[in-house]
């Protein structure tokens, strides 16, 4: 067997860490320190499993929903900035998604990471389109919303029997948010699963799961790669259970069950 030689896995980490945040990296002081060089940076980031952009999003979102303010939220936006992994429209896409998921709180976190990293690097600020520019017919958008859900979730939504399921899920979440081109299905779809699986909410998580690998926006592969990226800042406690669900949800993903284990009509 051929030994691995810990000198290059910290020369990798320095480099990566330095590409990933757009940043130079300091020389670690502290093991802990010394722990983001030689195992996040070497050998988290550097797996094969799944693309650079789908990290970043994992990220942003795990560190934005800490609670904890945090230099490495800036980190993060830059790297995606200056990598070109995430644009600033994805971005501020990003924030808006966050809050349903994470909380308001989680939006404003990556809102102003990102307004700090476009001073920082002198990068004009871009304008958005609004929500929704044009009159609408509430029943409309309503209905708009449940086949978002459905297409999203791949089963139907809950009825608009309280203001939650109606004017939260149907109205806004399905029907404005999801479908918003700013930000496309899959990279939204990250964002979710760091949502749900830190809200530790059991039907929430097992359905987003199921939905992520029934609609194709996430391969079975992909999806144990989400769960090492996540437990980076969610802790392996968390990442622990979250990976139990992604086996019992492909396994009835695979056998064309629902994500209740019931045969499909």
């Amino acid at each position: 067997m051929t030994l691995l030689n810990p000198k290059a896995r910290t020369e990798r980490g320095h480099a990566q860490q330095e590409t990933l945040l757009g940043k130079t990296a300091a020389e670690p002081a502290t093991l802990f320190q010394s722990s983001w060089r030689d195992y996040i940076f070497a050998e988290v980031w550097t797996r094969d499993g799944l693309d650079l952009r789908s990290r970043y999003l994992i990220s942003i979102a795990s560190v934005a929903e800490s609670g904890v303010h945090s230099e490495r939220l800036n980190d993060y936006v830059r790297g995606a900035l200056l990598n070109d992994s995430l644009s600033q429209l994805e971005l501020r896409e990003a924030a808006l998604h966050c809050a349903i998921y994470g909380g308001w709180d989680s939006g404003t976190a990556i809102d102003k990471a990102i307004d700090f990293v476009l001073t920082e690097q002198g990068i004009e600020a871009q304008g958005y389109d609004p929500i929704r520019a044009e009159p609408w017919d509430p029943q409309e958008r309503l209905q708009k919303g449940a086949a978002e859900f459905h297409n999203v979730m791949t089963f139907g939504g809950p009825p608009p029997v309280a203001p939650y399921f109606e004017g939260g899920i149907l109205n806004f979440v399905f029907g404005e948010v999801w479908h918003r081109p700013g930000l496309d299905q899959r990279g939204r779809r990250w964002l979710t699963l760091v949502g749900v699986a830190n809200s530790s909410a059991d039907i929430p998580i097992r359905t987003h799961i199921y939905g992520a690998m029934a609609s194709g926006n996430a391969s079975y592969e992909e999806m144990n790669e989400f769960v090492l990226q996540y437990a980076v800042h969610a802790g392996w406690p968390r990442a622990s259970y979250v990976q139990g669900v992604v086996f019992e949800m492909a396994e009835k993903v695979k056998k064309n069950l629902t994500w209740d284990g019931k045969p499909k009509e």
